[in-house]
């Protein structure tokens, strides 16, 4: 794959000169006429040899095109809450909206290169992460980021005498690193590491493509080719099943028809036991082993179940700034340019803190679901990205609980005319809460389904009964403060 890259090929000062010209001329054209569709963004990841003009030929491209509607992406090593997250966090909050481009440095490719460079690399870690990085590019190809990978080669020889040139300047011995001039002693192991990566994840919906890059104006001339045909391309490239993390068949249970609706608690217990338990939170929350973790805590339910009242009695037990609490509506055009899951991972805490969502990513599998608002083929596929996504949290520390607030129709009934009835809560009600009543079945069998398949040992449902919601509150605080309990 490397042969004519390392063939060092050269493209003329008197052929380049009209091919530039005619270059820049459609990479503008292309540019705005993405923008105008706002359908895709592009990704443009840069990889490849140290040395190899990488950085000169991404400033080529800002200079050629409209930089206003490029973002150049540089990822170092991972640093303060980027430590304390999952790897993905970084290239997740930071992803370019539909219609404009982002050229990424240091991408999510640099520890699987790093591995596979190694004297001895470990074939099971080389797996697991192109694994790791096949899924993460197929839910954003499938969500409309277009992705293309673009690997910079040169021979040895021609590697040593790029360096050697630059460092004879004042002027360009900035651009060597000491990186670039150790490349040569370990050429054949990054060349190999090369290989090994691409052949792990070269795709049709992110493909790679090798640039010759000994000489300036064949490795600008090839960039800009590849960048031209990625913003030029009109139809969706189809993800192969392989690519795409599956649920298994799952047995649905009516799992919120089991739920013991009746189950009730006087206030004075109530009283009591809320303090016990607030407290035992507390010092949960404030002990040095939770530092080392993070929480995040999930409500959905039935409108009207309570979830805002549970909430506060967590909160009630925090330190204000020690918690997040994300209230999920339907989202904006923002928000839509974007991967539904991207709104999400912005909210993502770093260890030490608390992030609460009333409502999340869940909404998914529910109400755009129910609503028709995401055609079924996504919305089947969004089961297996959110065990992902949380499998992620899990994997860097976090723990992750959910909780299903339930009520039965007529409890719902009754607090929805309570709503409409108090000046300090009429505000809770809004015609889609009643109109939601008429999809009861709908809802709840979304919601069984959805308990199958993403109940996990990682993130777990905690289905509460919540027609008493002094019951409810209780259940709630009690499954935190004994999981933070039993995990720290």
């Amino acid at each position: 794959m490397f042969a004519e890259a390392e063939a060092d090929p050269v493209l003329s000062k008197e052929a380049f000169k009209p091919l530039e010209a005619k270059l820049r001329v459609a990479l503008l054209n292309a540019q705005y006429q993405r923008l105008q569709k706002a359908e895709k963004s592009l990704l443009v990841v840069v990889a490849g040899i140290d040395g190899a003009g990488k950085g000169a030929t991404v400033n080529l491209l800002n200079e050629w095109m409209d930089p206003r509607h490029i973002r150049t992406l540089a990822y170092g090593p991972p640093e303060g809450g980027e430590l304390e997250r999952p790897p993905m966090w970084r290239y997740w909050k930071d992803l370019p909206p539909k219609g404009s481009t982002g050229i990424v440095f240091g991408s999510w490719y640099t520890p699987l290169i790093r591995e596979a460079a190694r004297k001895k690399p470990n074939q099971d870690s080389i797996e697991a992460q192109s694994v790791a990085i096949r899924r993460f590019e197929a839910m954003l190809a499938a969500e409309g980021v277009q992705i293309l990978k673009l690997w910079f080669h040169l021979s040895s020889d021609a590697q040593r005498a790029r360096a050697k040139r630059l460092l004879a300047s004042p002027e360009t011995s900035w651009q060597v690193s000491p990186v670039d001039l150790k490349v040569y002693k370990k050429y054949d192991r990054i060349r190999n590491s090369g290989q090994v990566v691409i052949n792990h994840t070269d795709s049709g919906h992110a493909p790679w493509v090798v640039i010759p890059s000994a000489d300036e104006n064949m490795r600008a001339a090839r960039t800009a080719e590849a960048v031209l045909a990625a913003m030029r391309q009109q139809s969706v490239p189809r993800i192969p099943p392989t690519f795409v993390a599956h649920t298994g068949p799952a047995r649905i249970l009516d799992r919120l028809g089991q739920l013991d609706y009746d189950a009730k608690l006087d206030r004075e217990d109530y009283e009591s036991e809320l303090g016990l338990l607030q407290g035992r939170l507390a010092r949960a929350a404030r002990s040095k082993k939770f530092q080392e973790r993070s929480l995040v805590l999930v409500f959905e339910g039935q409108d009207a179940a309570g979830k805002g009242g549970a909430i506060r009695r967590i909160t009630h037990a925090l330190d204000a700034r020690q918690f997040d609490i994300t209230p999920v509506a339907a989202p904006n055009s923002y928000e839509l340019s974007r991967p539904y899951l991207w709104r999400f991972w912005r909210h993502v805490p770093r260890r030490g803190r608390i992030a609460i969502f009333d409502r999340s990513w869940y909404g998914r599998v529910l109400v755009e679901r129910v609503e028709k608002l995401t055609p079924p083929a996504q919305w089947r596929r969004a089961y297996a990205e959110i065990n992902d996504f949380e499998a992620q949290l899990a994997g860097s520390g976090a723990l992750v609980m959910k909780f299903w607030l339930a009520i039965t129709a007529d409890v719902q009934l009754e607090r929805f005319k309570d709503r409409e009835k108090s000046p300090f809560k009429n505000f809770k009600i809004t015609p889609d809460d009643w109109r939601n009543r008429d999809k009861w079945k709908e809802y709840a069998a979304a919601t069984n389904e959805m308990l199958a398949r993403t109940d996990v040992k990682h993130a777990p449902w905690h289905l509460v009964s919540a027609n008493d919601k002094r019951y409810a509150r209780l259940q709630v605080l009690r499954h935190i403060v004994e999981t933070l309990e039993n995990q720290l």
